[in-house]
């Protein structure tokens, strides 16, 4: 994933700051994500969910709202209409510069933006809300201790998930005025609700409304355990997950070597953790990473995990085709590959020649279970062949890597 710092113009001319995060290899559609209340385009969930469908081949494209973040303009004097107009500005932006968006993606009150702002993006096919109020008056409870103050003075200081806001009059008339579930019917793309049963800033209950308000195709999907604002790494990791995976029905075949394949195998740095990576291979994308313990995420394999799974497909793949060649009878085959750095001198299976070597290898050990009996004889064989398994061969012969430079 490339993530590229830009700003475009929202509907009133202010510039707004946003992050394209573009994936490696062929792009599949693009996304667009609109962020909470109190939130920035940063936001841990915004990242994480970015980050996954980027690794599917969808860009995407989260920037913060008029007077937040890094944008420019006075957040008291945008209201609720203003913040669907600057979703509309940043799909424009999308349709001229990479392609329109077919997915909209909201958090919090953004979901209840993106819900609105779907009717005027013709191209959007699918809706994902997360943690959305069923109304646009629901924020206006957030703060309902200064609203005689912002009626009186039209505008006020407010407090909000410990951050200070000035909310101006601008802002309640428009909320109040916005009926968002009357509109719902018309929605042509489908839609999938997310929200957690243990949401204290947003009750569940609004997930309920929308859903019942809203035609099909629909979706909804419980965030259990999680807060509002999904700060647990691992409930952002979920919605990422489950989001990546309901995307994909709107979009065609992923081709991540595009319509000029390339020949080789691409790891490329996400930048979103210290190791995390993204690899292309063939038409598969996935993460390669580190475990915690590591300073890693742990949200692929190691390069270690990716090694011993080399060698265990092999050696499940070599020997199937043994057993269909010489029509054996043979059960499910399932390897376990363990790896670890040993001294050679403590290595019963080495030759002398290697013990003699000193300091430490690499020793794989490799576990083949079959489903099923197997005749003694026959078990025998099973390692014969095992060991001709081209994986293994590669790690027990001297092979040579050169690297090039490219300038």
């Amino acid at each position: 994933m490339a993530t590229q710092k830009l700003e475009f113009p929202s509907a009133t001319g202010e510039m707004l700051a946003a992050r394209l995060d573009m994936p490696d290899g062929a792009l599949r559609g693009c996304a667009l994500f609109a962020h909470c209340f109190t939130c920035t385009k940063d936001i841990l969930a915004a990242r994480r969910i970015a980050s996954n469908l980027s690794r599917l081949g969808i860009a995407v494209l989260r920037f913060d709202f008029t007077g937040l973040g890094s944008s420019e303009g006075e957040f008291a004097n945008t209201s609720f209409r203003s913040n669907v107009a600057d979703l509309v500005a940043a799909a424009d932006h999308m349709r001229e510069h990479v392609e329109a968006p077919v997915l909209l993606i909201g958090h919090s009150l953004g979901g209840a933006a993106v819900l609105a702002a779907a009717h005027d993006i013709p191209e959007v096919k699918g809706v994902v809300t997360i943690g959305a109020p069923a109304d646009t008056e629901h924020i206006l409870r957030m703060f309902h201790e200064d609203l005689e103050t912002i009626e009186r003075d039209g505008e006020a200081e407010v407090s909000l998930g410990g951050r200070q806001f000035r909310i101006g009059k601008v802002f309640l008339d428009a909320a109040r005025s916005s009926n968002l579930l009357d509109r719902l019917p018309k929605l042509k793309a489908s839609l999938l609700i997310m929200h957690s049963p243990l949401d204290e800033t947003v009750g569940i209950d609004n997930a309920e409304r929308i859903f019942m308000a809203a035609r099909h195709p629909k979706s909804y999907i419980s965030l259990d355990h999680a807060d509002h604002l999904l700060t647990k790494p691992e409930d952002a990791e979920f919605a990422a997950h489950v989001i990546a995976g309901w995307a994909t029905r709107f979009l065609p075949a992923d081709e991540p070597q595009g319509e000029k394949p390339i020949e080789n195998i691409r790891v490329s740095e996400t930048r979103e953790s210290k190791f995390q990576n993204t690899v292309q291979a063939g038409l598969h994308r996935f993460f390669a990473d580190e475990p915690v313990s590591a300073g890693g995420t742990d949200t692929g394999p190691s390069p270690y995990d990716l090694l011993g799974a080399a060698l265990g497909a092999c050696t499940s793949m070599t020997l199937r085709m043994y057993a269909d060649f010489k029509k054996l009878s043979l059960g499910a085959v399932t390897v376990d590959v363990s790896h670890a750095k040993v001294h050679a001198k403590d290595c019963v299976e080495c030759t002398e020649e290697e013990r003699a070597h000193g300091g430490k290898i690499d020793r794989f050990e490799r576990h083949i279970s079959i489903d099923g009996e197997i005749a003694p004889e026959l078990a025998a064989k099973i390692e014969e062949i095992a060991n001709k398994c081209p994986v293994h061969r590669t790690l027990e012969a001297s092979a040579k890597v050169v690297t090039v430079v490219k300038r």
